[in-house]
């Protein structure tokens, strides 16, 4: 099997990349060729048999699509996007990237023809829904964005629909939730802070908090995320049915909960490390974006999230901190 992943230096890829390594396999089939495409090249990684590519690609331009196409993966991850933040404030970047960019690679799988038709597994997001919300929003509610980066998703989104349909490609979206708690160095997601107010504070570092605490989001960690692109890459066309996206399960909670349960796994002086430092720009950007989702297909269909936000931060303490916290 040929897997190829775009986006794949980025915390999401690198993750998937190892846990594919790591299995050998996909969908029972072993796994001979790996390409990883970035902007810039993804390192390659160790104690992997197979055959690995490595290459420095933009997918906003659209002669370098054809290229990734060519040797015809059967899974292709396209986790390449620019985040939400960058994606508000760089229209025309967020646009060339994530709209564009998407285009160009269903428009190179489609030219490659003679029945090639790969499962393509599309990272989504919650964002391609708007305000005004029901309590729980299910697959069936309206997309009405509220964001550009959201607006490009639900765009791409269609196009996934449609070149299924049309069977150019076997196409699943996979609406993310926001990541946390996410490894690294913060990046320009405006989703960054629910992140930022509990990794900082479990290194010992202060955290700036942008919102009112009263702010409710949808969570999964960087493990269940892998979690549902090896899913997603496993369901078959008659599991989908005609409607390929759908949204992935989470943990619902407000800011306060969060820092509650920071506080109950690491203690008060590792939870007095927020420091509150209202953003408007990120207020308003979080105030359009949904709370609470019914993820009753995605469950039925087999993924999987954690049960709270105390089981998010063990993820985080288990998986980058080797179960060490600075207190």
């Amino acid at each position: 099997m040929h897997i190829l992943i775009t986006g794949a230096a980025g915390m999401i890829g690198r993750k998937l990349t190892a846990r594919l390594v790591e299995a050998g396999a996909l969908n029972g089939r072993t796994i001979d060729t790996l390409t990883l495409v970035d902007v810039e090249a993804p390192p390659k990684p160790q104690n992997f048999g197979g055959n690995v590519v490595t290459a420095a690609a933009d997918i906003g331009d659209a002669a370098t699509t054809p290229a990734l196409v060519s040797a015809r993966p059967d899974v292709i991850f396209h986790l390449a996007a620019i985040v939400s933040g960058e994606a508000e404030l760089d229209f025309e970047k967020g646009t060339r990237v994530n709209l564009d960019g998407s285009r160009a690679l269903l428009e190179a799988i489609r030219a490659v023809g003679d029945g090639y038709r790969p499962r393509l597994v599309f990272t989504s997001s919650i964002a391609v829904f708007g305000a005004p919300f029901p309590d729980a929003i299910g697959d069936e509610f309206f997309q009405t964005p509220l964001t550009s980066y959201g607006t490009q998703k639900a765009i791409v989104e269609l196009l996934l629909a449609d070149y299924t349909r049309r069977g150019f490609v076997d196409g699943v979206g996979i609406r993310l939730p926001t990541i946390n708690v996410r490894p690294g160095r913060p990046n320009k997601a405006a989703s960054g802070f629910f992140s930022s107010i509990i990794r900082e504070p479990l290194a010992g570092q202060e955290a700036v908090l942008p919102v009112d605490e009263a702010v409710m989001h949808w969570h999964a960690s960087p493990r269940a995320a892998v979690g549902f692109l090896i899913h997603a890459a496993g369901l078959t066309t008659e599991q989908l049915g005609p409607r390929v996206n759908l949204t992935m399960p989470g943990v619902c909670a407000t800011v306060a909960e969060q820092i509650a349960a920071l506080r109950r796994i690491a203690g008060d002086k590792v939870a007095a490390r927020i420091r509150r430092a209202p953003d408007p720009l990120v207020e308003r950007i979080v105030a359009g974006w949904p709370r609470r989702f019914d993820p009753r297909r995605a469950l039925a269909l087999g993924f999987r999230a954690e049960g709270s936000f105390d089981d998010i931060i063990r993820v985080h303490i288990e998986d980058e901190l080797s179960g060490k916290i600075v207190l």
